[in-house]
């Protein structure tokens, strides 16, 4: 199973800058961000002051790294439709890489079934178990 130091290591191998810092959106539900230069200069953006626990933010960063290994990125004024797209993508990379489906099978054979269950047994948020469970469901992986 991967955990939070897996992740930050990732970024450093994939030569992304780090930076912990307040985000300027209003929107407190933006806890990190991603930006990129060029497609060799990328940044990830974390809000330590918006993350209440660890599990928020390595759910938090495996989006980011998801938005920088998918190439994921968008202007600001893009159309809706492209910035669902790139967050779908972004959300399925973090899953497969959080949550290798054989491990996910592997919690619900086990008996874990409910989101707060599984968000406990891999360190992540409900919100990304809810969104893992979606993605795999749409992928035919687990029952919908």
């Amino acid at each position: 199973m991967k955990n939070l130091i897996d992740l930050y290591i990732w970024l450093h191998k994939e030569k992304v800058s780090l930076f912990v810092r307040r985000l300027p959106f209003s929107d407190s539900n933006t806890k990190s961000a991603t930006i990129c230069l060029h497609a060799k200069n990328k940044g990830v953006f974390i809000d330590g002051s918006r993350l209440q626990t660890r599990a928020e933010e390595k759910s938090a960063l495996a989006h980011e790294c998801g938005h920088c290994a998918t190439g994921t990125t968008h202007q600001v004024s893009s159309p809706l439709d492209l910035v669902g797209r790139h967050e779908y993508k972004a959300d399925k990379w973090a899953a497969h890489y959080l949550i290798p489906p054989e491990e996910l099978l592997q919690a619900l054979e086990d008996g874990c079934t409910e989101p707060w269950e599984l968000a406990e047994r891999f360190g992540v948020a409900e919100d990304f178990i809810r969104r893992t469970e979606y993605i795999y469901q749409c992928e035919g992986i687990i029952p919908a």
